[in-house]
């Protein structure tokens, strides 16, 4: 059985961190590595993620001495990492427990090194929202170029295959540039098609705020693509397009 190295940045998420890694525990597929990376939290979070290590060996914990962003975290968590398979998981998302079985499974059947797969939304509560986002049935690096059809939660990608990763240093949208160069490199990418997770929509978060998503897409086209100005301009307003016209209608309603 493939090991799997999930990789789980915190920063004060006493809230919900209990949750998260109780989801990897319910895990159909047994052998994977919770690798979980403490951004100097200056609550209870710490504390937390402790006592599940001590409770369970397969819980890695690690704690960074100042707060350095979420990218620096992860790229932290990746160099422990171990595992045949490197999946994403953030501190206030759930896992549906045969997240991991079913996708494995899916890119062992299908000989391929990267898969992602739906999931459903719910409230900072927990309460379901009654929706879940789905996907074209292939995503191509142009389609993925304009809008991230992928939720950073369902992604797994093969270290045998691309070896292991590092994340941008761009502070915001890095797990879209990265799937991005993951798609650059196999060209198309296929899902599982049905809902492995949860996502929790909050209010400080970027999809939750139209203003924010444009702004942190623009700097993505201007530094990580190196688009010049008016480029930029023309890929965000293209950004715009797909993911107010086109991505609702994946958005379907349960």
């Amino acid at each position: 059985m493939s090991l799997v190295s999930i990789i789980t940045p915190t920063f004060n998420s006493s809230n919900f961190i209990s949750q998260t890694i109780q989801s990897v525990l319910n895990q159909t597929h047994k052998n994977w590595e919770m690798i979980i990376v403490d951004d100097c939290s200056s609550d209870d979070t710490f504390t937390i993620i402790s006592n599940f290590a001590k409770l369970d060996t397969r819980i890695k914990v690690f704690h960074l001495e100042q707060n350095s962003g979420a990218g620096v975290a992860r790229n932290h968590a990746i160099q422990q990492a171990k595992g045949n398979f490197i999946a994403f998981l953030d501190a206030d998302d759930l896992w549906k427990p045969e997240k991991l079985e079913k996708q494995i499974n899916f890119m062992q059947t299908q000989n391929i090194p990267f898969t992602f797969s739906f999931y459903e939304t719910i409230d900072e509560d927990g309460t379901l929202r009654n929706e879940t986002i789905t996907t074209p049935s292939k995503i191509s690096f142009k389609q993925l170029y304009y809008c991230n059809w992928i939720g950073n939660l369902t992604g797994i990608y093969s270290v045998d295959f691309f070896g292991k990763i590092p994340i941008s240093s761009i502070k915001k949208r890095q797990d879209w540039m990265l799937w991005l160069h993951i798609v650059k490199q196999i060209q198309i990418a296929y899902p599982v098609t049905e809902s492995l997770a949860y996502y929790r929509v909050r209010k400080d978060s970027i999809s939750a705020s139209k203003w924010k998503l444009i702004r942190f897409n623009f700097k993505v086209y201007r530094e990580f693509h190196q688009r010049n100005f008016i480029s930029a301009c023309s890929d965000t307003f293209r950004f715009l397009y797909v993911q107010l016209v086109i991505k609702p209608k994946y958005k379907l309603k349960i």
